[in-house]
């Protein structure tokens, strides 16, 4: 529910004080919140927190004869923190001259005589006049995290995506271009070395939060609530958080750890529209946000801003070990950790990264594309999914792709879309060699393979999909993986020369189960996936039933 605006008035007598709250509430208090203060000191100071708060003030009504400081003088000082307020004076017949001086002074709006009784005739109809007007320029601020930075700070970044990933509403202000993000600033006494700068909804503010700083303030859960579960699901993308549904619904005690945002990869995806039961498409975010409030609805308990450093086995459990230094014992796991988009191999690339140029966040970056030159690079379903997002910001879109076309690498409906819009541009046959800019993108070389031109061009954000590699770097050398790193599962396993060092049960692994007993990988972490968000779920789904296979055998 909105806040609402506030009637402020302030006055030493307590008496008046009291009439002038009960005259305001009678009218007032289904559309404002009435507050009323004896100090003018306490009252500047109030003012000051809730500004902090976001909250509005609408109307300060002010007695002119005040012991601390003249109702001018108050009235002068509020403006300073709220200056949209309408502002009234409440004067006796003797200082009618001062509320004169006062109306070009501090722009008052109106003096009132006291008494004014009756109010229906005296204060109702003045105040009603004054509301309307303020009400025809009022814009409610927004309600909620608001994030302070520079648009070209890896930081910066972070946050948002971090945010964004985790569906949890929140305003940029660029410190460069906004003024209202100076004016939290000074607001909050930081100065510009404190940015990126989150000031959460109770009106505090943290200065340069990690990203797992800022979940412990978000109040998202960070430390496991139990030493042993049934299963523990390394990975929040689609697997995992199918695996995390079937698990908790069939009465598994799971546990779920993602490192970064739930949804993987695809949650990112600004529109998947080929998803069975789903006509229109939804995002990524949306089938994210769905999937974890079934998961948590049945049970599953989800740790996000976690990282997994090492999986150990001891005896039939198996002992995960997070970055915070905390251990987990589990009977089963199921790793579907998924992949990272590949970095670009190109000159530059490192420096600008989080400063122009982005892996996926299409969604996270859009609004500082608007009117602007923008690339992507690569040519699978995510590229042409980021690229039909951010042209309706950008001013263009050049998708760059090594080969002739996107007939082999994306989906005949994507390219179909990409065809009928008129300010996006394949460029084929062509790699970026290097990013160039001060601090932050503002060009890219583009060389065309078939004839090695290299030509400058302005870029003002840069997207990279060019492929992914599995997650893998933190697993342990006793689970096979193939050459490119994915996890080898099933039947597969059997077909490495070292698969008896570390198999040693009569029976043959289970379809997704990995050269370790009750570990098993599912997604596109594991080699030969399809690599389809549908083919992902069925995935996860299928590992919980091979989890209660092996769960049976203790």
């Amino acid at each position: 529910m909105p806040k609402q605006p506030i009637l402020f008035s302030i006055d030493d007598d307590p008496q008046v004080l009291r009439s002038i709250r009960g005259d305001l509430r009678k009218r007032y208090k289904d559309e404002y919140r009435i507050l009323s203060v004896e100090s003018a000191r306490e009252a500047l100071d109030s003012l000051s927190e809730l500004k902090k708060q976001g909250e509005t003030v609408a109307l300060f009504l002010s007695d002119q004869r005040m012991p601390e400081m003249a109702g001018v003088d108050f009235l002068n000082a509020a403006k300073q923190i709220f200056p949209k307020a309408k502002k009234v004076l409440l004067t006796a017949y003797s200082d009618t001259d001062a509320a004169i001086r006062a109306i070009n002074e501090v722009g008052l709006d109106l003096y009132l005589m006291k008494p004014w009784d009756p109010p229906e005739e005296k204060l109702y109809p003045i105040l009603d006049d004054l509301l309307e007007d303020w009400q025809a320029g009022f814009q409610p601020d927004f309600e909620g995290i608001r994030l302070l930075g520079y648009q070209y700070a890896p930081q910066s970044h972070a946050i948002k995506d971090f945010l964004a990933g985790n569906l949890i509403p929140y305003q940029w202000l660029d410190i460069e271009s906004d003024s209202k993000a100076e004016e939290l600033l000074g607001l909050h006494h930081k100065t510009l070395n404190d940015l990126p700068l989150v000031i959460l909804a109770d009106g505090s503010a943290i200065s340069r939060p990690s990203v797992s700083e800022l979940a412990e303030k978000l109040g998202l859960n960070t430390r496991p609530q139990h030493d042993l579960y049934d299963v523990v699901i390394v990975g929040a993308g689609p697997a995992g958080l199918a695996a995390a549904v079937y698990g908790a619904s069939e009465g598994l005690k799971t546990l779920l750890i993602e490192r970064k945002a739930p949804g993987g990869q695809a949650g990112t995806s600004s529109r998947i529209e080929n998803y069975l039961g789903f006509p229109n498409g939804l995002s990524g975010a949306d089938l994210a946000r769905r999937a974890v409030a079934q998961a948590t609805r049945f049970g599953a308990e989800f740790l996000t801003s976690q990282e997994v450093q090492k999986i150990s086995i001891e005896g039939d459990y198996k002992k995960l070990q997070l970055a915070s230094g905390e251990e987990i014992y589990s009977k089963s796991v199921i790793i579907a950790s998924g992949v990272d988009y590949r970095k670009l191999p190109a000159k530059g690339e490192e420096k600008f990264t989080g400063a122009g140029i982005y892996y996926g966040a299409a969604i996270t970056e859009a609004n500082a594309c608007i009117n602007r030159q923008v690339y992507v690079v690569g040519g699978g379903n995510s590229a042409g999914q980021g690229a039909v997002y951010l042209s309706k910001y950008a001013a263009k879109v050049n998708i760059v792709i090594r080969r002739e076309d996107l007939s082999a690498t994306m989906s005949a409906y994507l390219i179909d879309q990409i065809a009928a819009i008129p300010n996006i541009e394949i460029i084929p046959c062509t790699e970026v060699v290097e990013a160039l800019g001060h601090d932050h993108l503002e060009c890219v070389v583009l060389k065309n393979i078939n004839t090695s031109e290299a030509k400058q061009v302005q870029a003002d954000s840069l997207f990279i999909f060019i492929g992914a590699k599995p997650a893998t770097e933190w697993m342990p050398d006793n689970i096979l993986r193939d050459e490119k790193g994915f996890v080898e599962t099933g039947r597969e396993v059997q077909a490495y020369s070292n698969f008896n060092n570390f198999w040693k049960r009569t029976r043959s692994p289970f379809l997704l189960e990995t050269c370790q007993p009750g570990i098993f990988a599912a997604g596109d972490v594991r080699a030969g996936a399809m690599n389809r968000v549908a083919s992902a779920v069925g995935e996860g789904a299928m590992a919980i039933k091979y989890v209660h296979a092996y769960l049976a055998e203790h």
